[in-house]
């Protein structure tokens, strides 16, 4: 009887919980309602947390940059995506930008080597140039969102896109004042005639410019663009992104663009209609119609999806409306010089009477 006493106050010292059984690492002590604080019931952790010890009263959140195992006892690294070169969808944007920045370089070789024709003569070949080159600078820039955020590509990226399409843009601008100048100038006696040149569509594109250069300079200073990571849009993902840093500078920049978008497709629907053997208003009708309505579906597109599809619809946008402008504009006129170089001489523009005028 004595030697059984030691081991009934061993037993009475170490109260045993009779209702629950001991919560495994990965699970946490939950009690239950109305009943001894023995009783517990065991609760699996949530998502992003773990328990590493038995028994243990509240799960621990893991780093931002880590996850959760399966069963919620380790934290284990995050998966880290990002819109890679090397993703068949980098390698297939990628490819396309390259694809069109060689094809804008040669359209842009033909108009040089063509230069003294009068289909590259009318409408301001230096507005045609300044578009081209724009347009493979457009090309180049959906490079700069492929690949993983840095500070320097997060810097450009908005800023050259925008102050690059709003070159592009105004060239458009540009090409459309000067028709209308050139219609207008042929009316005898008209005071249009001191405009007709390259004065007043440089002044303009200088102006426009200038303008968004400065949007682009003030969002800088105020909140300039970082690279910053996403763990909430995917689970157990790292979603490395370039972090806006003013959502007011972002839409500003793309609001002041999608201003002289909407401006010159008003001012090229009015031209339309004027007499010009290459339907040139119709063709800057045509494309800016193109660009707005590509422009007018990425902006909800954009901000309903996450991740490098994000990304993806950003190069998308950027690629389509580029070409866009590239295939109405200056792909008929290529057509005409190579296939139909009969059009191209100012014996048919007299013929049919133009009223477009060479600026030169």
């Amino acid at each position: 009887m004595l030697m059984q006493l030691p081991t009934v106050a061993h037993e009475l010292a170490i109260p045993r919980s009779v209702c629950s059984e001991s919560c495994h690492p990965g699970y946490r002590k939950v009690l239950q309602k109305d009943r001894p604080i023995c009783c517990y019931d065991c609760t699996p952790c949530p998502d992003g947390e773990i328990t590493h010890l038995s028994d243990m009263a509240n799960c621990i959140p893991c780093p931002r940059d880590q996850w959760s195992n399966e069963r919620r006892d380790a934290c284990i690294p995050r998966i880290t995506e990002f819109l890679a070169y090397e993703d068949p969808l980098g390698v297939v944007l990628s490819s396309i930008a390259s694809f069109f920045f060689i094809l804008t370089a040669g359209v842009l070789g033909i108009f040089i080597k063509y230069r003294n024709t009068p289909l590259v003569k009318a409408n301001n070949r230096d507005l045609s140039y300044t578009l081209l080159l724009s347009l493979m600078l457009c090309f180049l820039c959906s490079l700069l969102v492929i690949g993983r955020p840095s500070k320097a590509s997060c810097l450009l990226r908005q800023t050259s896109f925008g102050i690059i399409f709003t070159i592009a843009v105004s060239s458009v601008l540009g090409k459309t004042i000067t028709l209308i100048i050139a219609f207008k100038a042929t009316k005898p006696g008209s005071k249009f005639r001191k405009w007709v040149g390259t004065r007043v569509s440089s002044c303009l594109l200088l102006l426009c410019t200038l303008v968004q250069v400065l949007i682009c300079t003030m969002w800088l200073i105020h909140a300039a663009p970082f690279p910053d990571i996403d763990t909430t849009s995917e689970t157990g993902k790292m979603i490395l992104q370039c972090n806006e840093g003013s959502v007011i500078g972002f839409y500003s920049v793309v609001g002041y663009m999608g201003v002289l978008a909407l401006l010159s497709f008003a001012v090229a629907s009015i031209a339309r209609k004027l007499p010009d053997s290459f339907n040139e208003a119709q063709l800057i009708t045509f494309s800016m119609l193109v660009f707005c309505s590509v422009w007018i579906a990425f902006i909800p597109a954009y901000m309903n999806t996450k991740g490098r599809y994000m990304v993806a619809m950003e190069i998308f946008a950027i690629l389509s409306s580029s070409a866009g402008l590239l295939g109405c504009i200056f792909i008929p006129k290529c057509y005409i010089i190579i296939l139909r170089p009969e059009q191209n001489t100012k014996q048919y523009l007299m013929g049919k009477q133009t009223k477009t005028r060479d600026l030169w």
